[in-house]
């Protein structure tokens, strides 16, 4: 078995690569974890991750000069496919970042929080929205497993996923309102959040998803 995390360019590459070493580790699958730039390795892949960080604009653009594009878009339908941030972000349809068009997996788009956002208590919030918060799960998952309701993440966003559907949503956060911070389905699952900076609950998740068939 073999896990490639796909180099285009933009990510936390080292960060993420080493957190799904370690995972494997936890997982004790023998899957083979490889970064990799070449579209033959994707496209050899038996599960994709796919990183982002930065702006959508330049995660899409690089994207599309890694020539990695295709076989991204192949993996999307019918491997095992974990997006991260910017990665996931890149499944929509359309981005309000720089109005750019994305992969168009999912339908909906990518939205910027309001500038004006406040906490309950009438304090103003910043953006992006940096640190730890709690994380809801709305439906039952595989990649859940041994992970408990309302565990916290590190997110590091100013966009935050709006689908056309509910049904692709399987947690939510607050900022101050209520936001889908992981989406999937299918054989893919995608976080908002950077699961590789997630200390013990993203380690988990990179756990479930190696023993995850999709």
């Amino acid at each position: 078995m073999k896990t490639v995390i796909v180099d285009y360019g933009m990510g936390n590459l080292r960060s993420v690569l080493n957190s799904v070493r370690e995972a494997e580790r936890l997982a004790g699958t023998g899957t083979e974890i490889v970064l990799s730039a070449r579209p033959e390795d994707v496209a050899a892949a038996d599960k994709i991750i796919f990183p982002g960080q930065g702006a959508m604009p330049d995660c899409m653009a690089a994207l599309q000069r890694s020539g990695l594009g295709e076989a991204v878009s192949d993996g999307l339908k019918n491997k095992p496919f974990f997006g991260i941030c910017v990665g996931a972000q890149l499944l929509f349809e359309r981005s309000e970042e720089g109005d750019t068009a994305g992969l168009g997996w999912f339908a909906g788009e990518v939205k910027r929080f309001s500038v004006n956002v406040r906490d309950r208590d009438g304090g103003r919030l910043k953006v992006p929205h940096m640190g730890w918060n709690t994380v809801h799960q709305t439906k039952p998952h595989p990649l859940f497993r041994d992970i408990p309701q309302d565990s916290r993440f590190y997110f590091v966003h100013s966009y935050y996923f709006a689908p056309q559907s509910s049904e692709i949503v399987l947690a939510t956060s607050d900022y101050p309102d209520s936001f889908a911070c992981i989406v999937g389905r299918d054989n893919i699952f995608a976080t908002q959040f950077h699961t590789e900076k997630s200390h013990d609950a993203g380690l988990l998740l990179l756990r479930n998803f190696l023993h995850w068939n999709g």
